[in-house]
């Protein structure tokens, strides 16, 4: 009698066996292969969609052209090349920002590593006095676009009077430094008061990037823990702060990028409109923008953000304590509601260290509720340390920070911040009225948009508008280059309003002279960047550039 070993099976048996599983296999990769392809096709359409045929075209050749420039670029000539132009640049940006010599009269030490022995007070007060007077004198004489907020010599005394008070104050330990606690809580009340959202909530942070980075996150978040979102996206407008691509990039955020209306320079909300999806998270507006100081429909942006869902972050970190005051201080006409007055705004962002004069390092980020604020949080309970809570990106904080802000608050008041605002806005709109008016400027020069509060911005048709900024330049004004498009803008503050008639004069110098040829318009910082990035190869090597920027400041 023969038998079969268990482990002989004939092969009829085995396919006769596998056979119904490979049927199911095959069903299960059609399913996923359908699956994949409509996925893919959604996304595609969702894409054009937000972007709009002209738009994927202009993606799609950048795309193209960004690989021939990086394949020619990567060539051992045009690198070799590359190389010697960035090493020049290297070293003209050295001796710009870390000089291997001084001035006269200026003798600094040296340190790279810790003494041997600790130095005198008066070591470093002698060190203290040489490193001051290595700073332009333009900043007091009010030729800055933005940059220093300075709320006078009377302020900057209170201002360190209260932070070394508060010197080695952490608010991270609340209940170790009860006071900076309130003074910190205030700060944040103060604001939303100033915003219409008393019944709001919100956290102070470092600055006008971390206040948007700390948006961005809790709507990611609110978004996945409330719609089931897992593939979030964000909508702006291309004048929206730089700090929106940031965002972006850190929370693996999908962004869409909207062109302004190109006469009014605000949001396109029609267009941001289309680009709305189940994965969108937040639409952006500005009050203002940086660009060129123009004020988003906030209120179309609030009816869009309601309709569908999402969250509208308000980025007044410019606007600041310029906005709110611009009714009371007569300023109102044309401008529409911009904070919590308006049904769908969700959050705002307020830098308190630039018209409300508070030391560097201030902001504020407020949201409607304090339910939405508690997604902003980071919470860790199982950590070997304890329990671990912040509020913010930071952990420990510097708490004489929140003592000088929260003494600016209180010793400017509200009738401070409404005689800053006339003073500065008066200036602006000084500026922009001469613009639009005096022949030489009318002639040759356009303001962008309508600008309303403390930012103007200009271009030209007919000379070439980084050449303008060299040479102001090298008349002591410090004005800001717009990418893109181009222009120049200035940021008005107290210094800046003061100077403003010698502002223009020394403008209507430069583009005469640039008219008649008298200067050279291919010369300077703001031509030799800018113009670049206005080239095919522009983008790679400026990006270059900016590497070495900064590299250059930690030599």
């Amino acid at each position: 009698m023969s038998s079969l070993s268990p482990l002989t099976v004939s092969k009829p048996n085995l396919r006769a066996r596998i056979e119904p599983y490979m049927g199911r296999l095959e069903q299960i990769r059609r399913i996923a292969l359908i699956y994949w392809v409509l996925k893919s096709f959604l996304y595609s359409y969702r894409h054009l969609r937000a972007r709009g045929l002209t738009g994927v075209f202009n993606e799609f050749q950048s795309v193209i052209k960004s690989l021939v420039v990086r394949i020619i670029l990567s060539l051992p000539s045009s690198k070799a090349k590359l190389d010697s132009e960035l090493a020049k640049t290297r070293s003209q940006l050295r001796e710009k920002l870390a000089p291997s010599t001084y001035p006269d009269g200026v003798m600094l030490t040296s340190v790279k590593s810790l003494p041997e022995k600790g130095r005198s007070k008066e070591w470093l007060e002698s060190e203290w006095t040489n490193l001051k007077k290595l700073e332009r004198g333009d900043v007091d004489d009010g030729r800055v676009s933005g940059a220093v907020y300075h709320g006078g010599e009377d302020l900057n005394a209170v201002i360190n009077e209260a932070m070394a008070k508060f010197v080695v104050s952490n608010p991270l330990h609340p209940d170790v430094f009860p006071g900076v606690r309130k003074m910190e809580s205030e700060i944040v009340s103060i604001c939303l008061n100033l915003f219409n959202g008393p019944k709001g909530a919100g956290t102070t942070t470092s600055g006008g990037t971390e206040s948007i980075l700390m948006a961005v996150k809790t709507y990611r978040d609110w978004a996945r823990d409330t719609k089931n979102v897992s593939h979030p996206e964000m909508i702006v407008p291309s004048s929206a702060h730089a700090a929106f691509w940031k965002a972006s990039e850190y929370f693996k955020i999908k962004l869409h990028v909207i062109p302004v209306n190109e006469e009014t320079r605000k949001a396109n909300v029609k267009a941001m409109k289309r680009a709305i999806n189940p994965n969108t998270i937040m639409l952006v507006g500005s009050a203002p923008n940086f660009p060129d100081g123009a004020i988003d429909d906030i209120p179309a942006l609030g009816a869009l953000a309601k309709r569908y869902n999402v969250g509208l972050h308000v980025d007044c970190c410019l606007g600041s304590f310029i906005m709110p005051f611009l009714d009371k201080a007569g300023f109102g006409e044309g401008v529409q509601p911009f904070d919590f007055r308006v049904d769908g705004v969700t959050s705002i962002s307020c830098d308190t260290h630039k018209y409300a004069f508070c030391p560097k390092g201030s902001s504020v980020i407020m949201y409607r509720s304090a339910e939405l604020r508690r997604y902003q949080y980071y919470v860790i309970t199982d950590w070997a340390g304890g329990v671990y809570a912040s509020p913010s990106m930071a952990g420990s904080r510097p708490g004489s920070v929140l003592a000088g802000a929260w003494a600016v608050l209180n010793y400017i008041g509200f009738d401070g911040y409404l005689d800053s605002c006339r003073l500065i806005v008066s200036a602006a709109r000084h500026f922009t009225a001469e613009l639009r008016s005096r022949p030489i400027f009318a002639q040759n020069l356009y303001v962008l948009g309508d600008p309303k509060a403390s930012v103007v911005a200009f271009n030209s048709r007919t000379v070439n508008i980084y050449a303008i900024g060299d040479e102001m330049g090298k008349k002591g004004w410090h004005l800001s280059a717009l990418g893109a498009g181009g222009g120049l803008h200035m940021a008005f503050t107290r210094l800046t309003a003061k100077s403003v008639d010698e502002l223009l004069d020394d403008l209507s110098e430069v583009v005469t002279e640039l008219k008649k040829g008298g200067t050279s318009a291919t010369q300077g910082d703001m031509v030799a960047l800018y113009g670049l990035g206005q080239t095919s190869v522009g983008p790679h090597v400026v990006g270059k550039l900016a590497e070495t920027f900064l590299d250059t400041l930690y030599e």
